[in-house]
């Protein structure tokens, strides 16, 4: 077999026509103005430093050292980008980085570490409204806690027996717009009601008004729920099991029998004021509302009876002030929040979540946010390009999207004082 060389071939040709459009969005600009201004002398950019450390998920890469060791070779020649070495790139997230928030819980007494980084937070708001991906009228927020599993320095024990971090994390269909770091010993009900309320305080500084917002029973708390309600113009949070909420339940009657091809769900519903004992012990006691209690059940299968209800059914109750929808769509509506686990599923295996580079809470959170940038930067791209490009479709991982676009060789040339992108392939994308 005989090899002839062609230098200043690049293997991910099709990371050109994504740097092209972020140039097109003027992404570069957008951090220039937002992030700190460098001293005159620096030889990188913002936009080299972004555009490079995002080209490692765009080419496959799945941690920061990809950048020298895989992909180097391939991205000095673009015309987008001067590459930085991996080490450039952190020094300067860690200048980004803010000093973690020790806090205590009223009444407890362990110590909570948490990691709020408002600005960077806010230029993801930024280029999300630059993108126009959430210029829909009607807006639904979903907020939900994950674990990390990892073992830098300053980790914490979680609930689940290992070590990590737990974020809270906001999402507007697919695209993530808050993310605020905690470490692991902080479960999700910790002071949650104090994450919530700068979530919709920075997007109210955005003018991102929120239709509907989604919670699992991880935020049915006395000041969400408040919270919630005067933000949003519907809530959705799935409840905890109580007395008070069983006393609810069995005051339903009229439950509706809804058969499927592998169970028999019954279905009813009622008015509900919660939190009366929680109200009553604060300060200033509150004008408490009656929401809408839509409860699904099911009959167990060992029989076991329900120590509330005395009754053998597993119970799934929802708190919502929505009083227009019917059961069903409530209950269809509430259950699409479980595309937020699909969502971290890939921010944890695609975009580098699973490989945190620091060891300290503050750092990983610089370096969260902006891998969630590149997340929703990819699902602009992918909706963009599949309308273009016949062989993607929108809902590719982005693994899938590497091989059928990014993965094309290609070289820049220089002809007539101009340099042009030379594509190795066949490939019918429209310009």
């Amino acid at each position: 077999m005989k090899i002839v060389n062609s230098s200043h071939i690049s293997s991910f040709g099709g990371l050109n026509f994504v740097l092209q459009e972020f140039e097109n969005k003027q992404i570069g600009k957008l951090l220039r103005e937002y992030l700190p201004k460098l001293p005159a002398q620096c030889k990188y950019s913002w936009k080299d430093l972004l555009y490079s450390f995002w080209s490692i998920y765009f080419c496959g890469g799945d941690c920061i050292e990809d950048l020298a060791g895989n992909f180097h070779d391939h991205l000095k020649d673009n015309r987008f980008l001067n590459v930085p070495s991996p080490d450039r790139v952190l020094d300067r997230f860690k200048e980004l980085s803010l000093p973690k928030m020790i806090l205590k819980t009223p009444r407890g007494q362990s110590l909570h570490q948490f990691s709020i980084n408002k600005k960077i937070n806010a230029l993801n708001l930024k280029m999300l409204t630059s993108l126009k991906v959430l210029s829909n009228k009607e807006l639904t927020l979903d907020y939900d806690n994950t674990i990390i599993f990892t073992n830098k320095a300053d980790s914490a024990n979680t609930y689940k027996k290992e070590y990590g971090y737990a974020p809270g994390v906001g999402m507007i269909g697919n695209h993530i717009v808050y993310v605020e770091n905690r470490n692991g010993n902080s479960n999700p009900r910790t002071l949650q009601d104090q994450t919530v309320t700068r979530m919709f305080n920075l997007l109210d500084q955005h003018n991102i008004k929120i239709d509907a917002f989604r919670a699992d029973s991880g935020s049915y708390l006395y000041e969400v729920v408040n919270l919630a309600s005067r933000k949003a113009k519907h809530f959705y949070i799935k409840t905890r099991m109580s007395a008070a909420l069983s006393r609810a339940i069995n005051a339903i009657d009229n439950w509706q029998r809804i058969e499927s091809s592998t169970e028999v769900i019954y279905r009813g519903e009622t008015q509900f004021k919660p939190f009366i004992r929680a109200n009553r012990d604060t300060i200033a006691p509150k004008l408490l509302q009656t929401y809408r209690l839509v409860v699904s059940k099911i009959e167990r299968k060992d029989k076991q009876v329900n120590l509330f209800t005395n009754e053998a059914y597993l119970y799934s109750a929802i708190l919502t002030n929505d009083w227009d929808k019917n059961m069903d769509e409530i209950v269809f509506f509430y259950n699409q929040r479980g595309t937020i686990e699909k969502e971290f599923d890939v921010i944890k295996n695609d975009f580098g979540w699973n490989h945190l580079p620091f060891s300290k809470l503050e750092q990983n959170t610089v370096f969260m946010i902006f891998t969630a940038m590149c997340s929703n930067l990819y699902h602009y791209i992918i909706t963009l390009f599949s309308k273009q490009f016949k062989s993607l479709k929108a809902n590719f991982r982005i693994k899938k999207f590497i091989f059928r676009f990014i993965n094309i060789p290609a070289k820049w040339i220089k002809t007539s004082r101009q340099y042009k992108l030379k594509i190795y392939g066949n490939i019918h994308f429209k310009t």
